[in-house]
């Protein structure tokens, strides 16, 4: 009988913690789990674990949280894992040279994109935000550059007409389990896919989210705006002002419009929703959150705050 498959996993947020089951397979000894150093988090700004650390702790797997895989000594306890393989998801440390030579068959990257596009920190928001009518996961050998490594399985999903950037992020966390459980399946059986190096044009990149681009630009066309929003639900979540107030969008929709009311301008108000002028077209808000308040529909809304038209 051979020997099983040792890998070590490297990964932070909730996106990776489908792949960190998936590595519990077998033929896998999954001898050991990095992730990124504990954060300060909540009100209380206390120290908190990843989800991938709290994953890996329920389960009685060792645990690594090094700064940098950079320095000797960070490298020499990778080292003595012994490695045939590292997986790495959302993990959001840079591997040097060193690193990515290590293990015996390299390391393998879980991205949720259809690479070459999307390349970088945000390609779910960034797919969506787009218009893109599909997206998916690619299983990827990894390389020095950002995501440009070769493609060893993808698996493509059509991006619906209703997703936000959290429905869209739970739909790939479990389709990038699947692809890797393939990947690893096959590597069990000395079958490890051929990677396929990708293609040379059409890559984009998928920077980082931040707040200050989640105020909606009401002179740009509703039917990008209406993108946003759901793009950054559940974070970093869209926002506009009204009625004097600065309110958090969660949920809104494009329609047309007639006439030429600047944008900005109410158009109207009722159960369906709050119908704003934009650039082209018009933006019907149905759910909103005013400052220190809960998400409410927008029937809601205008009971709190009556003449807003």
């Amino acid at each position: 009988m051979s020997a099983p498959l040792r890998v070590v996993f490297a990964g932070t947020p909730d996106f990776a913690v489908p792949c960190l089951q998936a590595c519990r397979a077998d033929g896998v000894e999954l001898a050991a789990v990095y992730t990124q150093p504990d954060r300060r988090a909540g009100r209380g700004r206390q120290l908190a674990a990843s989800p991938v650390k709290q994953a890996a702790l329920a389960t009685g797997l060792p645990v690594e949280q090094p700064l940098s895989l950079k320095t000797a000594e960070a490298q020499e306890t990778l080292a003595a894992w012994r490695p045939d393989l590292l997986v790495v998801v959302a993990y959001g440390l840079i591997l040097p040279q060193a690193v990515l030579d290590m293990p015996r068959l390299g390391c393998w990257n879980v991205h949720a994109s259809l690479l070459p596009r999307w390349r970088g920190a945000a390609p779910i928001q960034r797919a969506i935000a787009a218009g893109d009518s599909e997206t998916g996961v690619c299983l990827m050998r990894m390389e020095a550059g950002l995501d440009t490594g070769p493609v060893l399985l993808a698996r493509r999903t059509p991006i619906h007409a209703d997703e936000t950037g959290g429905s869209l992020h739970d739909r790939l966390a479990g389709l990038g389990a699947d692809v890797l459980a393939e990947g690893l399946a096959r590597a069990v059986a000395d079958d490890v896919p051929e990677a396929e190096p990708q293609a040379a044009d059409g890559a984009t990149y998928a920077r980082k989210l931040n707040k200050t681009e989640a105020h909606l630009d009401l002179e740009r066309p509703a039917t990008e705006l209406a993108r946003l929003v759901r793009a950054f639900n559940p974070w970093p979540v869209a926002d506009l002002e009204l009625n004097g107030e600065r309110v958090r969008i969660w949920q809104a929709t494009a329609i047309g419009r007639r006439g030429d009311a600047a944008p900005g301008h109410v158009l109207g108000a009722g159960r369906d929703g709050i119908d704003i002028a934009c650039g082209e077209g018009a933006l019907r808000i149905t759910r909103l959150q005013r400052p220190g308040k809960r998400p409410v529909a927008a029937a809601d809304y205008l009971n709190a705050r009556p003449g807003l038209t």
